[in-house]
């Protein structure tokens, strides 16, 4: 992903709410599969870190990242934006 695609895809990201929320327990398998079916509804998904979430953002970030095939688009305060392109939704054209 480049600079220009990043940029779009952090202004879309903006405008939606949080739809996955990671706590205490971190990145478990639950998590993951409900980010990935997010992920496959959406493609652009913004999660919310807890504070009870012991490890750092950028960490919780590269995990979920990993477990769901994704691209991590930004980390910004305790919130993660996610992108998976797909060939049936929305953002497939901007990427």
């Amino acid at each position: 992903m480049d600079t220009k695609q990043r940029t779009l895809l952090k202004s879309k990201a903006q405008v939606i709410e949080p739809v996955v929320f990671v706590g205490r327990e971190g990145v478990t398998d639950a998590v993951a599969e409900s980010l990935t079916q997010a992920l496959n509804a959406r493609e652009l998904v913004k999660i919310t870190v807890l504070e009870s979430c012991g490890e750092p953002l950028e960490e919780t970030a590269l995990k979920l990242s990993r477990k769901t095939h994704s691209e991590v688009v930004q980390t910004i305060g305790r919130k993660i934006v996610l992108y998976k392109r797909s060939d049936k939704h929305g953002f497939a054209h901007l990427i």
